[in-house]
């Protein structure tokens, strides 16, 4: 079920994939999400790889909240509990606001259609920073598939209207 408020205008984005062994070549969660972006009406305006570090990773998304050009962050990898599992604490700190909704949905979905009780070991989180949306997944295709057509997709639009509504020509300069 579509509401109208999924009904939206295209938003420009940033992908970051969080991985020590993916290149451009052999990222497919990133493609995926860029494939499912531009499917959507939406543009992918920075594209990065960067290793499991917390300092690069918060350079990076910080690199991407900063530019005038881009409305919403999507960062695939990194979210488990693993000792290289660094993402979580490397963009938390950069959010103005968290919406846990989105962790909480994605967990529910995925232990529901995609891995079961595994699910509880996802840290995937959303937040807003510098009035950008900021979703942070596994990096997992089949995680990626599942955040990005039940939960991103359909309020991508919806959130970055809801951040900009009260900012005066916000969305103006970025397109």
């Amino acid at each position: 079920m579509v509401n109208d408020h999924q009904k939206s205008t295209p938003v420009n984005c940033a992908v970051v994939t969080v991985s020590d062994t993916r290149n451009k070549e052999t990222d497919k969660s990133g493609k995926l999400i860029m494939e499912l972006l531009t499917d959507s009406n939406h543009q992918v305006k920075m594209y990065e790889i960067v290793p499991d570090d917390e300092a690069t990773i918060r350079q990076t998304v910080e690199n991407a909240i900063t530019n005038q050009a881009i409305e919403a962050v999507i960062v695939n990898g990194g979210t488990g509990i693993s000792y290289r599992d660094v993402t979580i604490e490397s963009i938390q700190q950069l959010f103005d606001k968290e919406l846990p909704g989105f962790g909480e949905l994605f967990r529910y979905l995925s232990y529901q259609f995609d891995i079961g009780t595994a699910s509880m070991l996802t840290r995937a989180i959303c937040g807003v920073a510098n009035n950008r949306v900021i979703f942070s997944t596994p990096g997992s295709s089949g995680a990626v598939k599942l955040a990005m057509e039940k939960l991103i997709l359909p309020e991508l639009g919806h959130t970055v209207t809801e951040i900009n509504k009260d900012l005066p020509n916000q969305r103006d300069e970025r397109h």
